[in-house]
């Protein structure tokens, strides 16, 4: 089904860039402005300059950051700072990086993956996503004819073949390693030997990769490659911008960490708030819990750690004292609150219930309110302090969702509701590089 192959990847100099960890920036959707600065003083050639460039206020369509970062592209390769490998590789990408006081190790395999449409059910998507984003990733994509950032992608190696395989490949020396950047390091070998590839490319051919993260990078590659279609005349399929950079992930890895996107909510008329509580009691059990009972990620956790068949949410407000325990057992108040034409996993997910029954069918909001009544985080205790500083009239907590929620739903063609999941940590842009023509 997928079809895989190794890439003439474009890195950094190692003879030139003695310091891989002051270059390498994370991907374009976590780079808050403050963040950006710094990355532009980090160092003169951080990727931040092609991956997630400044807008100006004199930008016009011969001189804005997509320009800008094509310029860079060009000239960071015309004097050596990037470069190509001279053969195809695939590149082995083991990632060390710390969560929750431990150390995780998730190895990750970059390589190139031919586009499909979705409904070939070929690369499977598990989430929605918005219109911005992909416009943004598409004009990037003309300017520089290259994908910056790859796309994270689950596999299942169920013979463990190709863990055998990469690990006869990756035992020497890495290629370059990139050390202590925000607390990460990576060790990255590009593997050219063909008898390891082969064995990688086949193992998954006939399975189907599901999108972690980077669905909108994937439908921005999907555009780029239609539009490319009508003023390229050679038979399509084999272009190269018929292929899209991914870095490929174990299901089974023991550093894949997914962690749960809790809802923000400000903006809500005081007579909503004030009715809110009232209308959740006809549908969940709702306990009200001293403040004390919540002040850390493991007593959220306990807190709203369900049995099967059941949902457990922990609501912060209205009030900036208040804690709700909402728990759900019995889903027939909401079905008619939840689109029929959804799967029934979907419909018992954390995510969907807080979506569909509580923000919009009590409070009246979408994700088209996303950032201006709605806001994601992955830190618990983080929603719970802004709520306590008002700046959110209030926090929703949801449990995390586990790797096969995403392929079950995957695998009907369903999606779940945006912002339903938060892979940590991201693949930083600027490992490598793929050109598209």
């Amino acid at each position: 089904m997928a079809d895989i192959r190794p890439f003439n990847g474009i890195h950094y100099n190692p003879a030139l860039v003695k310091d891989f960890a002051k270059v390498i920036c994370p991907p374009y959707d976590i780079i808050p402005p403050q963040m950006q600065l710094e990355l532009y003083g980090r160092n003169e050639f951080n990727f931040i300059r092609i991956e997630h460039g400044r807008e100006l206020p004199n930008d016009k369509d011969t001189d804005n950051k997509y320009t800008r970062a094509a310029a860079t592209l060009e000239q960071w390769l015309e004097e050596q700072i990037l470069v190509a490998d001279a053969v195809p590789c695939i590149y082995v990408d083991d990632h060390q990086f710390k969560h929750q006081g431990k150390t995780w190790h998730r190895r990750g395999i970059a390589c190139r993956v031919k586009l499909e449409e979705w409904d070939k059910m070929i690369v499977r998507p598990h989430e929605g996503t918005l219109s911005r984003p992909k416009g943004d990733r598409l004009s990037l994509l003309w300017a520089l004819k290259a994908d910056t950032s790859p796309i994270m992608a689950l596999y299942e190696d169920h013979n463990k073949r190709i863990a055998a395989a990469l690990d006869a490949g990756s035992r020497g020396k890495p290629t370059f390693s990139v050390n202590n950047v925000d607390g990460e390091s990576h060790r990255i070998w590009a593997i050219s030997d063909e008898n390891i590839i082969r064995q990688f490319s086949s193992s998954l051919a006939n399975q189907p990769l599901y999108i972690a993260d980077g669905h909108h990078r994937y439908e921005s590659a999907l555009n780029y490659q239609r539009e490319k279609r009508t003023s390229v005349k050679a038979a399509p399929g084999n272009q190269p911008f018929d292929f899209v950079m991914m870095t490929l992930i174990d299901f089974a890895d023991t550093g894949l960490v997914i962690l749960p996107a809790h809802r923000l909510v400000r903006g809500i008329s005081q007579p909503s708030l004030d009715s809110l509580l009232t209308s959740l009691h006809t549908i969940f059990k709702v306990e009200e819990l001293p403040s004390e009972k919540v002040s850390g990620q493991a007593q959220i956790d306990e807190l709203i750690a369900g049995n099967t068949g059941e949902v457990k949410l922990l609501m912060c407000g209205p009030g900036k004292e208040h804690f709700f325990r909402l728990t759900l057992t019995d889903f027939t108040p909401i079905k008619s609150m939840i689109p029929h034409f959804h799967s029934e996993l979907y419909q018992t997910l954390d995510v969907s219930i807080v979506d569909h029954v509580i923000l919009e069918e009590l409070l009246g909001l979408t994700h088209e309110a996303a950032g201006t009544y709605i806001d994601y985080t992955n830190d618990a205790p983080e929603a719970i302090k802004r709520v306590r500083e008002q700046e959110y009239q209030l926090a929703i907590i949801v449990n995390p969702v586990k790797p096969q929620a995403i392929k079950s739903i995957a695998d009907s063609g369903d999606r779940m509701p945006r912002k339903s999941t938060y892979f940590y940590p991201k693949v930083p842009a600027g490992l490598t590089l793929y050109r598209l023509e």
